[in-house]
């Protein structure tokens, strides 16, 4: 992106540390602070004007502000900060949300402060993570919400598939989900009517965050693994600089074992540039099966046109925002913070050019892009019914606004989509798509049903998380 700096940080904003408010409060000085409805700036809809017809004020207003920094138009920048300043809040309704963690990314672009922005955030988040305060958001999210479980039962069942028959199994987990995806898989290799195999976990932390509670992860993974009896060894690697640093000889794969590669949220982390070195790797370890789970949005190939990738990101969040506002009750802590690991994003796409350090990426692709890539190095394997009908009955424990998208007939990609208050009328909502990709010499088997023991073995495993 070109950077814009249409407005001097010394005469119109400062940043400065506030741990109640999300790490940084931002104060306006210097700014003309007319009423909007003195200003002489026309076409900008007031929040209770109702000039848009679905009443949403603040995508309004943040496009409107983009396009002026895109344009350099400085007065426009100035009343357009100013009225969103006064606005948004982080303990408002959606559109307040919205236009605080995005006026947050706007100053840090106009004022050329997006990596000192995102290091502070970087560093409060740091310091508030602990292990219970970890357990408890990703718990209660996949009470809420199936954002994260929809991938999980999909990527377990194509796993379990394809896994089936062998005797010593290596999953290699690269996501940072805490393992909270394993009890359900445990559970199913602990009920096959063969012998129950050897299974290997290595843990591969894609976040800096999540490093600190790992430790307290590993006993109370094997402490689960022995109540269901499986024979397990668990292994975390941490301490990456960058994905790309991963090896099949510091993966430890073994001639002997059947390869899962299981990918949740990794490849965008993941330099565009070495995207394509990154899948080669993975491919070199000959996995039988690699699941990938990436959240829907194109933030990558519209990463040198500031609008288009700020229109897209706004889209994304939009969607993302009301889906917590629809599953969380307004004073949620949890809902909070999962807000704030949004400002962290939001940040690093918008206002900081590429320029964090390795590992941080935040350039998400959509399905297709993907998809486009992977082929290079694997084909594409629909699921099974089974694996479908797991997901479907997933889906029924949640409330309603959430739907599957399959896979066209006849089409190219084979991958499933979560979505969120789809409407026929307008464009698709995807909130996370799942491909699964395999190698050509691979044999899909039949997949262990996970959707009887689903809630039951998630009780047992917040009983072990807990102690």
């Amino acid at each position: 992106m070109d950077r814009t700096n249409s407005i001097s940080s010394k005469e119109t904003v400062f940043l400065h540390t506030n741990p109640q408010n999300n790490g940084i409060h931002l104060e306006m000085q210097g700014i003309n602070r007319r009423h909007p409805q003195d200003s002489s700036i026309t076409g900008l809809p007031s929040p209770d004007s109702g000039e848009n017809s679905d009443g949403k004020w603040a995508s309004r207003l943040l496009r409107e502000c983009a396009t002026a920094m895109s344009e350099k138009d400085s007065s426009k920048i100035h009343h357009l900060l100013w009225m969103l300043n006064e606005l948004a809040s982080p303990y408002g309704d959606c559109d307040q949300k919205l236009a605080f963690y995005f006026l947050q990314a706007l100053f840090c672009k106009a004022t050329d402060s997006g990596q000192r922005c995102y290091k502070t955030l970087i560093s409060v988040a740091q310091k508030s993570h602990s292990f219970d305060s970890i357990r408890k958001l990703i718990l209660k999210f996949q009470e809420v919400s199936p954002w994260t479980t929809f991938g999980h039962v999909a990527s377990n069942g194509a796993i379990l598939e394809a896994l089936e028959g062998e005797k010593k199994l290596h999953i290699i987990d690269i996501s940072n989900t805490l393992c909270t995806q394993w009890p359900t898989l445990l559970e199913a290799l602990a009920t096959r009517n063969d012998e129950t195999p050897h299974l290997k976990l290595t843990v591969v932390v894609t976040t800096s965050i999540v490093e600190s509670v790992m430790n307290e992860i590993t006993p109370r993974m094997e402490k689960f693994a022995r109540l269901m009896g499986v024979p397990f060894e668990f292994r975390v690697m941490s301490g990456l600089n960058f994905l790309g640093e991963l090896t099949k000889d510091s993966l430890g794969v073994q001639e002997d074992e059947a390869i899962a590669v299981n990918c949740i949220g990794a490849f965008r982390r993941v330099d565009v540039e070495e995207r394509r070195a990154f899948f080669q790797m993975i491919q070199s370890l000959r996995p039988k099966v690699v699941t990938v789970v990436e959240e829907e949005a194109d933030l990558s190939s519209s990463r040198n046109d500031f609008i288009k990738c700020f229109d897209e990101c706004l889209r994304f969040y939009t969607i993302y925002f009301d889906m917590l506002e629809q599953s969380f009750a307004p004073t949620s802590n949890e809902r909070l913070m999962l807000e704030r690991e949004c400002s962290r994003s939001i940040v690093s796409v918008l206002a900081c050019d590429d320029e964090i350090d390795h590992g941080d990426s935040e350039r998400r692709e959509r399905g297709n892009q993907w998809s486009d890539k992977l082929r290079e190095a694997f084909i594409p394997v629909g699921y099974s019914d089974d694996v479908v009908d797991d997901i479907k009955a997933l889906l029924k424990r949640y409330r309603t606004g959430w739907s599957l998208v399959l896979p066209a007939a006849g089409g190219d990609d084979l991958g499933i989509n979560l979505t969120w208050k789809e409407e026929p009328v307008d464009r698709k909502k995807w909130s996370n798509g799942v491909i699964f990709k395999t190698r050509k010499d691979s044999k899909i088997r039949m997949v262990l049903s996970t959707r009887d023991v689903f809630r039951e073995t998630l009780e047992e495993f917040r009983r072990v998380m807990t102690n």
